[in-house]
């Protein structure tokens, strides 16, 4: 089972290449002294498609190289076929060029954007659904014990929420054990870099969960769907469309995840029950992190 000594041995080293990510600014108190805080930055990042400008992003700005990626692959405008030959990223400019040994023409597909519930990048181009054709996720199954144990764990990781807040996580598990994390402004950049480091590092996604601090709602299914991953899982809510698509691709959806309580609303039929409820203390309010009260 996972521990709390497990906390560091999943979050991905500092980005060497990346700007400063928060910055302490000066304000006043709601006793009127004056007082630090330490602050989120947030930056533009425009993503190219070999020689074609597709989106510009707000981020943190670490992992440009693995956002950019996952948000192509996302959008499914970088295929399975393709070779990527290489991800150039220019920090004074505020670029990440993707290139590859296709053609790239996608004028029309820009042209037909859906504004999503997301933050950040949440953008889905054309038909929400296209992307989803033929998609078959594995049946897995999802311990309850399992869940308790990375729930737990990922609520006490040291991270930049609980030292600045204003950002979202998200972490690829499996089993009991998680494997990344990301953070960023935006649910959805969080869950681009988690594709992109899937794709640049060649990992599985049939027998993996991804957690994430955001609401459950349809680009967040469309995404994880799209990723390959069966179970996706969150300490906040969900909404009606999200819950419709889960079911219709057969991905396990799990929200309110919060101490011993959590609902399934979605592949319910794919979960075992080998924890007791009744031995789950409640979370720390300490320790709680972003959704906790949503």
């Amino acid at each position: 089972m996972a521990t709390t000594d497990d906390l560091l041995s999943y979050l991905i080293a500092p980005d060497p290449a990346a700007p400063r990510l928060t910055r302490s600014v000066e304000g006043m108190d709601h006793d009127g002294n004056r007082t630090q805080i330490s602050v989120v930055e947030e930056r533009p990042l425009t993503i190219f498609l070999n020689a074609q400008e597709i989106v510009t992003a707000m981020t943190i700005g670490d992992y440009p190289e693995y956002l950019a990626l996952g948000f192509l692959r996302n959008q499914g405008m970088l295929g399975p076929q393709e070779t990527v030959l290489g991800v150039d990223y220019d920090e004074e400019l505020e670029t990440v060029v993707v290139r590859t040994d296709g053609q790239t023409n996608y004028e029309e597909k820009l042209k037909k954007k859906t504004r999503t519930s997301g933050c950040a990048v949440g953008t889905v181009f054309g038909d929400m659904m296209e992307g989803l054709e033929g998609v078959t996720l594995p049946a897995v199954t999802v311990k309850t014990s399992d869940l308790y144990a990375l729930a737990s764990v990922i609520n006490r990781t040291p991270s930049l929420y609980l030292e600045a807040g204003a950002i979202h996580g998200t972490v690829l598990c499996q089993g009991n054990r998680p494997l990344v994390y990301m953070e960023d402004v935006g649910r959805h950049n969080a869950v681009d870099k988690i594709a992109g480091w899937m794709l640049s590092e060649g990992v599985e996604a049939g027998d993996k969960l991804l957690y994430t601090t955001g609401r459950l709602t349809s680009e967040m299914v469309i995404k994880t769907a799209m990723m390959g991953i069966p179970v996706l899982a969150s300490r906040s809510g969900f909404t009606a469309w999200g819950v419709e698509i889960a079911r219709q691709v057969g991905l396990t959806l799990i929200g309110r995840m919060r101490g011993k309580r959590f609902v399934c609303l979605a592949g319910d039929d794919r979960l075992l029950r080998d924890a007791d409820p009744d031995s789950v203390g409640d979370e720390d309010k300490k320790h709680r992190r972003k959704g906790a009260d949503v």
